[in-house]
């Protein structure tokens, strides 16, 4: 023998070693063991290593495949691998047996979700795959795992559940087509659709095998005859001719809603040639001996799909009228479509529409090329030697750390932040959990509140039957959110619970001063709505942040004069239009009622007015155009009564204004100087000031209206107003 030996001479002893030693000590302990599926674990790990064989996977992922169906026979597993075979295959072979446990937690729940919530979770599912370890062999050993699993079923090991084989299809099958892994996604495919649909399974194996060789020689003829026509042109080009697998022919059947003799592309052609120009030369040399369809002609070259993919489609009517897909590109294009960031599974996973096209790659898209990049650097560290380092750093570094995908008590997946808490965790299930959250379990070991969760694992809330957040959460410094949504979640509470408290402080200082003016049976919206707020809510804030004083208000239930001959209200009421006839309010039709004027609108003569019968305080009355008075009227149209107005006497009625002016030094006094020049009585002022706004509500009386007009008009005229109207 030689004394000159190559690298791989050298290292391929020592990968034998070490597969050897793995399956040794791998066949100790799993003899007589039966895995779930009902497989031998040590026949299943023989399969799942030759698999990883045919992939090209270094012999440490692959000696994991025995250590990782060994651990489940071992007390403390990683602590043993540790001590046999070091820290890099221990650990390849305990996060491969975590996932499997993960993953058979994950499949209980699915069945339990709508279509859209389980399309969802397949996705969390594939990601929480991938995200889980920073080695992404892991994903190469599950790949390989469900595949032998599916081979066993298809040997005669029994039917699998349908979580199973949907798991299969929709999880698996696309790991592997993002990971450019295509011969193990179509047989995965293929497999899992035979067992979840064996009739439509069957109806296009049978078709496939009575047309086999009519589609071989077809392929043949045409690919023969591509060939020579494009030589005679002078273009170099590499033509390879494939037919559909079975799920591929059933998925484009049901996206495009297609018979089977339908399917355009049974037979189709890849055309790889040297640049743009040579692909358009080729179409039109294929459009030159075959007659094209020209509803399935498709120029993504030079309007790429939205991913980045670009070839020439067409479907011609090739040898003996067969419709052919066809594709052409150059061989950037193709390295492109294959293994680039726009890879193929962008448009093959988009569902029954995405043959039409899908949305642009995503930040998580370019994720998923870079692992892929970085088992290809994987295999070629294995090429280079046992000593070659991933990079300067000596590590690898995942293209998930950004996210983190833990489950619920009920194995629903739910994505976070990497650094989240499971307060986080508890925001991101539900507001309400957030709030009540007081521990968390992990795994079911009882956790502090400001753990960093990780990718895998369980998180339970303990939660209070009431109650809310800590403000401690606040503290960045505590660690105890990592969420920005989290933490508005957290601040929401805090803020409504001061509102509430506003609001209860606001409305013990009202009732306080109704019940000291005798007031007690007087409606609170009733109030709200005389001192300019819609509803009660916004008075008690006001009151109970002190921006209103309560003065404000006993000014306004006195009413005029504010002496105690006015304690009986501030609205005019009248025992009898007869008897009292200043009040100038006359009930149609009935004599000696009870009536009083709307503090809503505050009618005043001439306007049109309208009744309404109250509970115990008589007739209220209002302006015609009063918006309570028109809701009113529509719930209770049997309450309103027509009312007019009777002789005026000495009555007089208030009337608020509005007056909208730029804040400034000085606008109250030249107001109160213009209501005094025009002789108008105020009984009532509001004022809110907003920036350099200021919003004013007057309440004065009139005998009528008469004069309001020229007293609006006066105020207008004031520096500073911008508006003055009656309210």
């Amino acid at each position: 023998m030689s004394a000159t030996h190559t690298r791989a001479d050298i290292v391929a002893p020592q990968g034998d070693a070490l597969l050897d030693k793995a399956k040794a000590y791998a066949a100790a302990l799993l003899e007589g063991v039966v895995m779930e599926t009902g497989e031998p674990a040590l026949q299943h790990a023989d399969g799942a290593c030759n698999i990883l064989a045919a992939i090209g996977a270094d012999v440490q992922t692959r000696a994991a495949a025995y250590l990782s169906q060994a651990a489940t026979q071992l007390a403390k597993p990683e602590e043993q691998l540790l001590k046999v075979f070091g820290r890099e295959l221990a650990l390849l072979a305990m996060e491969n047996r975590k996932l499997v446990d993960v993953f058979r937690v994950a499949r209980n729940a699915r069945g339990q979700d709508s279509g859209h919530e389980s399309a969802h979770h397949q996705e969390l599912m594939r990601r929480l795959l991938l995200a889980f370890s920073q080695d992404l062999r892991v994903v190469l050993l599950r790949l390989a795992s469900r595949l032998q699993s599916l081979r066993y079923y298809l040997a005669g090991g029994g039917q699998p559940s349908p979580e199973f084989t949907e798991e299969s299809l929709q999880v698996y099958a696309p790991l592997a087509n993002r990971l450019g892994l295509w011969q193990i996604k179509w047989e995965i495919e293929d497999l899992a659709f035979r067992f979840a649909q064996p009739k439509a399974y069957g109806q296009i194996a049978r078709w496939l095998a009575e047309h086999a060789a009519q589609r071989e020689a077809l392929i043949s003829e045409a690919t023969g005859k591509i060939q020579q026509i494009l030589a005679a042109q002078g273009i170099e080009a590499r033509i390879s001719g494939r037919s559909k697998h079975a799920y591929s022919i059933w998925r484009k059947m049901q996206g495009k809603a297609l018979r089977l003799d339908q399917v355009m592309d049974l037979l189709a052609l890849r055309i790889i040639v040297p640049s743009v120009d040579a692909c358009y030369a080729a179409l039109s040399a294929v459009h030159a001996i075959w007659t094209p369809m020209d509803a399935e002609y498709d120029d993504y070259i030079a309007k790429p799909k939205p991913n980045g993919y670009q070839s020439l489609h067409t479907v011609v009517r090739g040898p003996e009228d067969v419709p052919v897909e066809i594709q052409i590109r150059t061989q950037a294009m193709h390295e492109h479509a294959e293994q680039g960031v726009a890879a193929h599974w962008a448009y093959k996973e988009a569902g029954a529409q995405g043959y039409k096209g899908v949305a642009a790659a995503s930040d998580y898209d370019a994720k998923i090329a870079l692992a892929r990049q970085l088992l290809a650097l994987r295999r070629e560290l294995v090429e280079q030697g046992p000593h070659a380092r991933p990079d300067a750093a000596g590590e690898e570094i995942s293209p998930f750390d950004d996210h983190i995908y833990v489950l619920t008590p009920q194995a629903r997946i739910v994505e976070l932040d990497s650094g989240s808490t499971p307060v986080d965790f508890a925001y991101a299930v539900h507001t309400d959990l957030g709030n009540r959250c007081r521990g968390a379990h992990v795994n079911g070991a009882l956790v502090p509140l400001n753990t960093r969760l990780r990718s895998g694992q369980t998180v339970e809330i303990v939660a209070a039957k009431q109650g809310g957040p800590s403000r401690d959460w606040l503290n960045p410094e505590l660690g105890f959110l990592h969420s920005q949504r989290a933490r508005a979640k957290v601040r929401a509470w805090f803020n409504a619970q001061a509102l509430e408290q506003t609001l209860a402080s606001g409305r013990a200082l009202v009732e306080k001063l109704l019940q000291r003016e005798g007031r007690t049976g007087m409606s609170l919206q009733e109030l709200a709505a005389g001192l300019g707020f819609r509803s009660p809510e916004q008075l008690f804030e006001r009151v109970g942040s002190d921006a209103l004083p309560l003065r404000q208000i006993e000014l306004h239930l006195r009413g005029p004069g504010g002496g105690a001959a006015q304690q009986a209200g501030p609205e005019l009421s009248l025992k009898s239009a007869k008897t009292l006839p200043q009040a100038g309010v006359l009930v149609v039709g009935v004599d000696a009622l009870l009536t009083q004027l709307a503090k809503c609108c505050r009618p005043a003569p001439p306007d049109a007015i309208s009744g309404f019968v109250t509970r115990g305080r008589g007739v209220s009355v209002h302006r015609a155009d009063c918006p309570n008075a028109r809701n009113l009227a529509h719930q209770h149209p049997e309450r309103v009564i027509p009312v007019t107005w009777g002789a005026r006497g000495d009555a007089i009625y208030p009337v608020d204004l509005i007056v909208e002016a730029s804040d400034r030094q000085g606008l109250l006094r030249d107001i109160s100087e213009v209501f005094s020049k025009e002789k108008v009585n105020v009984i009532g002022v509001q004022t809110q000031s907003r920036g350099d706004a200021a919003h004013m509500l007057f309440t004065v009386e009139f005998a009528g209206l008469e004069k309001l007009p020229h007293a609006l008009q006066m105020l207008r005229e004031v520096k500073g107003v911008r508006s003055a109207a009656r309210r």
